[in-house]
């Protein structure tokens, strides 16, 4: 099969991997229909974090053409969404909402397993791990929504969760990426009052206006600080959440935090901070990986019934063998986040 093939550091290209089959009774193929590039995927890309050789890519969704044995809860045929790791759903590590971490678990795209930027994927727990979607003739708005929650919506849901989003708060969302465009539509979900994104990019200003934003911060680094601060008469937001990784990100977001409360971080961590500080403003921080497949039944319903469409962070649209140039737009600043039309339904 043809499929986006990690070589090193600014060095993707297309090319041949073995076609999946089914290797273990639990295993399910999936041909993928859209896959996307993730911003944690640029961190590869761009030599700042290690990635092997090989295979790339972990959203996508597609269609079920075979089955092991003891997979139940799908069949062939159906259109699932993957999110982007796979689990049994059943040890005491994903009953206490870590997927991440399950022992049975893995990556997909990870060099070895197959990636989702590619024409089909072996995905090992399948019944525990895939999500099928009821009904059918879904619009491309929809399926373009539905690939979001493999990572991008889920993500942006678990910062705002972790950061105790609620009717009537004060948000701020650090970082413009898909997950922070995300995160608003999530705070926005879960009722909060007010939403200020810090963004300095007017056509992802528009997308977090449309989402929900109230308040745009265009500052970065301290004057961000000293905005946010302005707009909440000195206390900081109730809720503050990290979408970025970078230090300075961190710090921005862990500043503008009310004293007392918890700031959601789920930008793939490239800075530290001190705690000092935070030990005596009594704020707390809870976030890391999403646990995708917790949160997808929820806002898999939300989708289909058009209360939301995160879909709409995807702005750059390519077929598989313009994959590389997907990474590009990503990495130039050229797209929000870049889609991969692969198959068809």
């Amino acid at each position: 099969m043809r499929a986006a093939l990690f070589n090193g550091p600014r060095d993707v290209t297309v090319g041949t991997r073995p076609d999946p089959v089914i290797q273990e009774p639990t295993d399910a193929v999936v041909r993928v229909v859209l896959a996307c590039v993730c911003g944690s995927d640029l961190w590869y890309y761009r030599g700042e974090s290690p990635h092997e050789a090989g295979s790339i890519g972990h959203e996508f969704i597609g269609l079920v053409q075979a089955v092991g044995s003891e997979v139940s809860g799908i069949k062939v045929g159906d259109l699932v969404v993957a999110p982007f790791i796979f689990s049994d759903m059943a040890c005491p590590n994903c009953l206490n909402g870590s997927t991440i971490t399950c022992p049975h678990g893995g990556n997909f795209g990870n060099g070895h397993t197959d990636g989702g930027q590619g024409e089909a994927v072996r995905v090992p727990l399948a019944g525990s791990t895939l999500v099928p979607v009821p009904g059918a003739g879904h619009s491309d708005a929809v399926l373009k929504s539905l690939l979001s929650l493999s990572d991008v919506m889920s993500t942006g849901h678990h910062a705002a969760i972790c950061a105790a989003v609620r009717k009537g708060s004060v948000v701020a969302v650090v970082g413009d990426g898909a997950v922070g465009l995300s995160a608003v539509l999530a705070a926005k979900r879960l009722g909060a009052e007010r939403i200020i994104a810090l963004s300095s990019h007017p056509e992802r200003q528009l997308v977090a206006t449309e989402f929900g934003a109230t308040d745009i911060v265009e500052a970065r680094g301290e004057g961000a600080v000293q905005r946010v601060l302005e707009l909440t008469d000195g206390w900081g937001v109730d809720s503050s959440m990290e979408c970025v990784g970078t230090t300075a990100a961190i710090e921005t977001a862990f500043a503008i935090a009310k004293a007392g409360s918890t700031v959601g971080v789920v930008g793939v961590p490239h800075g530290g901070l001190s705690f000092g500080e935070l030990f005596s403003r009594n704020i707390g921080w809870k976030g890391g990986p999403a646990p995708a497949r917790i949160y997808i039944p929820e806002l898999l319903e939300d989708v289909l019934a058009g209360r939301i469409n995160p879909g709409r962070v995807f702005d750059y649209e390519t077929d598989l063998e313009g994959t590389p140039d997907a990474y590009a737009a990503m990495d130039g600043r050229r797209a929000i986040k870049s889609l991969i039309r692969v198959g068809s339904l």
